[in-house]
C-alpha cells in the first residue's frame, strides 16, 4: 500500500524563468501522475520543506508535469534555487479539481490574476482538449505590471484555437507596454456572454477573488455559476490538520475549486 505522507522523488527537467518573480518547474516523477485540472501536489524541497502547488501542465501528460511557482517565502525561495538535475519531493493529487464535466456546451469565463493564471492554465489544456465542447471559453487576465505576465509566449497561440478569445490587461504601464491598463475586473465590462449559460472561474489573489465575484454578480452571474480556486493554507492534502476549513469545507480535499453557492455565506470566504 502506497504511504500517502512518502514524496515521490522526482527529477526536475527544466526551469522556466515566466516572469521575474516567476518559475514554471518542468518535473519528470519515475512514473506517471495523474491529476484533474484544479487538482493540487504537495511538493518538497528537501532540506527545506514542503508547500502545496497547483500543476500548471495538461492533465493529458501526466508523465511530465509543469508546476508554475511564485517567490514569495522560504520554500519557493528555495525552488528558484532549483535548476535541472535538481530532485524535490511530490505528494498528491489532493483535492477534486474543476467541474469539467458540467462546462460542456456552455461559455466558460475564465479569469486569472497573476500567478492565478498557473492553476487556470491547467484549465485552459482540459478545456482546449475539446474546444469543440465548449460555446465558448473566454480568457480575462489581469497583472500588476507587464513584466508579470505569465505565459505570455503563448498568448498568440491561445488566441488561434476556434472558440477562444484572450485578453489581459495590467495595473500599470512601463516601457513600451502599448496594451490595456486597468484592474482585471475591468474586462468583466460589457462581456458579451450568454449568461444564462455559462460558468465562471476565478484564480487569483483573494483580494481579486473577492472584487472579481462581486463584478460577476453585479453583472447577472449566479453564485451557482461561480468558481473559485482558494489555494491557502493547506498543509496535509487530506483534512486532517484543519488548517484550510471555509465554514465545514476543507479546501484541501473538497475543494480548492469552490463553487460560491457553498461557501458565500461564511465570513472567512476572501480571508
Amino acid at each position: 500500500m502506497e504511504n500517502i505522507y512518502q514524496p515521490l522523488e522526482t527529477e526536475v527537467l527544466d526551469v522556466i524563468t515566466e516572469t521575474p518573480t516567476i518559475k514554471t518547474l518542468v518535473l519528470k516523477p519515475p512514473r506517471p501522475i495523474p491529476f484533474r485540472a484544479g487538482q493540487f501536489m504537495q511538493l518538497t524541497v528537501f532540506g527545506v520543506g514542503e508547500a502545496p502547488f497547483t500543476p500548471s501542465s495538461s492533465p493529458f501528460h501526466p508523465e511530465t508535469m509543469e508546476i508554475t511557482i511564485l517567490k514569495a517565502g522560504r520554500v519557493t525561495a528555495a525552488v528558484h534555487q532549483l535548476k535541472p538535475g535538481d530532485r524535490i519531493g511530490l505528494r498528491g493529487p489532493f483535492g477534486k479539481g474543476y467541474p469539467i464535466e458540467k462546462f460542456a456546451g456552455k461559455e466558460i469565463l475564465v479569469v486569472g490574476g497573476g500567478v492565478g493564471l498557473a492553476p487556470l492554465r491547467a484549465l485552459l489544456y482540459a478545456l482546449f482538449h475539446e474546444a469543440e465542447k465548449y460555446q465558448r471559453i473566454s480568457i480575462k487576465y489581469g497583472a500588476r505590471n507587464p513584466a508579470e505576465l505569465s505565459f505570455r509566449r503563448q498568448y498568440a497561440a491561445w488566441q488561434k484555437i476556434p472558440n477562444v478569445d484572450f485578453e489581459y490587461t495590467v495595473d500599470r504601464a512601463e516601457g513600451d507596454y502599448r496594451g490595456k491598463i486597468g484592474l482585471v475586473t475591468n474586462l468583466l465590462d460589457n462581456l458579451d456572454l450568454n449568461l444564462n449559460n455559462a460558468y465562471a472561474v476565478s484564480c487569483g489573489p483573494e483580494v481579486m477573488l473577492k472584487f472579481v465575484t462581486l463584478k460577476l454578480l453585479s453583472i447577472g452571474f449566479k453564485p451557482e455559476q461561480i468558481y473559485l480556486s482558494m489555494n491557502r493554507n493547506m498543509s496535509c492534502g487530506m483534512g486532517i490538520c484543519g488548517r484550510c476549513n471555509i465554514g465545514p469545507y476543507y479546501l484541501c480535499k473538497d475543494g480548492p475549486d469552490m463553487n460560491f453557492a457553498d461557501i458565500q455565506k461564511y465570513p472567512d470566504v476572501f480571508g
